[in-house]
């Protein structure tokens, strides 16, 4: 069973890492509608390897607590610590893109940020921004 939930859980990360890697192509070509909708899948993966981890967190106590004195790595099999090595790769990797995807959404978020306050540019009021100046506004003439 612990075999099962390692397999589980490490296809749930790999395609986690999938769809990180295609969000990020596609924020690079501004792409930005596909990259939403992909966050409920992205979010529902999530949850469904933090279900599966609970299970191998409960499974690996059972375990350690039915062979009291011995190591961990003495009770898993060599397929199992394979598994726990390649679930480690693959979250570490997932770490890795989540950290350039991160880069690309905060630059993305300053451009537009950036190009409104231009755009309506706003006055400042201590720390708070007041509301923006009507000579800024657009004026419309028919």
């Amino acid at each position: 069973m612990l075999y099962h939930y390692l397999q589980s859980a490490t296809k749930d990360i790999q395609s986690l890492v999938q769809l990180t890697q295609t969000d990020i192509a596609e924020i690079k070509e501004a792409r930005h509608q596909d990259v939403r909708e992909r966050a409920k899948l992205k979010n529902d993966l999530i949850y469904a390897f933090q279900a599966k981890k609970s299970l191998l967190d409960h499974e690996l106590v059972k375990l350690v607590e039915s062979n009291p004195g011995k190591e961990l790595s003495e009770l898993l099999s060599q397929e199992e610590r394979d598994g726990l090595g390649a679930m480690k790769d693959e979250l570490a990797l997932l770490h890795k893109l989540n950290k350039e995807y991160a880069k690309y959404v905060v630059i993305v978020s300053e451009f537009y940020n950036s190009l409104l306050e231009s755009m309506f540019p706003r006055e400042m009021d201590g720390y708070q921004k007041s509301t923006p100046k009507p000579a800024s506004l657009l004026k419309v003439r028919a």
